[in-house]
């Protein structure tokens, strides 16, 4: 157990410490903030994409076509069970703060802070059970999340649920899973160096949004909301998984994915719609810096049953 919960503590020391680039880079001026909108938009429309698509550029084997299908099974019972807990369980007077903090308890920061360490801890495998949440997560979140924070079923765009990056990636992967060739060189290797960038720049972007950060949170419901999105709800996963006794390897994916922090996409939403952006703000960047503790902890419990 304490062997599991040092290596992935040191994985996840080492995505801090590029986390530390992207905050000094802000505190020197290293970048600007459009700048670094620039490199998110790189990071979402080209980056993720490719390590989706990699991770797909493999020979076809029944086993894994059919835990692909488990893990999309698995994931869409993740978010069903977290959005029913969050309407269950929290709530708030002020309906700008009681969306944000039901998006977050719904939704983790599965790519850029998941994929790296399923990469890390897992290998490829690791990294194609991500894919698939994280294209699970962009259903979710261009259809309930979409709903949630607007408040209008209305604003709901089925177009841009399915016609979005980590869609369409994951269709591009899936035709090159299926395909009776493998890529020729020529179009394999850019695409692997490209996947090569997921690690480092989405860990600078976080810290760079996380050095214009304020670190304050008020009220139980916040506190509560994190320690849901941090540790209640991976372990609650994680359990009902090993009942059903699913792959190891999809499991331990799934609850890397599940125990991250909030989802950098909740204060995008709250700029778009009206929500508590401040909150948010805050939000993301204390559960961010608190999953250096709460990530080794909740990992190791999964990889150690």
């Amino acid at each position: 157990m304490l062997n599991n919960i040092s290596i992935v503590a040191t994985q996840v020391a080492i995505l801090f410490i590029l986390i530390g680039i992207g905050f000094v880079s802000n505190k020197i001026k290293l970048f600007s903030d459009k700048t670094i909108k620039q490199m998110t938009d790189f990071v979402l429309y080209i980056v993720m994409p490719c390590v989706i698509a990699n991770s797909f550029k493999r020979d076809f084997d029944p086993d894994i076509f059919k835990a692909i299908l488990v893990t999309f099974a698995a994931a869409f019972f993740c978010f069903f069970l977290n959005i029913l807990l969050a309407h269950l369980f929290i709530h708030d007077k002020i309906k700008s703060q009681e969306k944000v903090l039901r998006y977050g308890a719904v939704f983790s920061n599965a790519g850029f802070m998941a994929i790296p360490l399923q990469q890390a801890l897992l290998g490829e495998d690791g990294v194609l059970y991500g894919a698939i949440f994280v294209a699970v997560f962009n259903i979710v979140n261009w259809t309930y999340g979409v709903i949630l924070m607007s408040g209008d079923i209305k604003t709901m765009s089925v177009k841009k649920a399915i016609l979005n990056p980590g869609i369409i990636a994951t269709a591009i992967g899936f035709l090159i899973y299926l395909a009776p060739f493998n890529l020729p060189e020529i179009v394999g290797k850019p695409i692997e160096y490209m996947a090569a960038l997921n690690t480092p720049l989405p860990m600078v972007i976080i810290g760079y949004h996380l050095a214009n950060s304020n670190f304050k949170i008020k009220g139980f419901q916040s506190y509560f909301t994190m320690a849901f999105r941090l540790i209640i709800s991976p372990i609650l996963i994680l359990g009902l998984l090993y009942l059903v006794k699913i792959d190891r390897t999809i499991m331990i994916s799934i609850i890397v994915a599940a125990s991250a922090p909030f989802a950098a996409t909740n204060t995008m939403f709250c700029e778009k719609f009206g929500a508590d952006t401040k909150l948010s703000a805050s939000l993301v960047s204390v559960t961010t810096l608190l999953s250096i503790i709460t990530m080794p902890i909740v990992i190791a419990i999964a990889m150690n049953i």
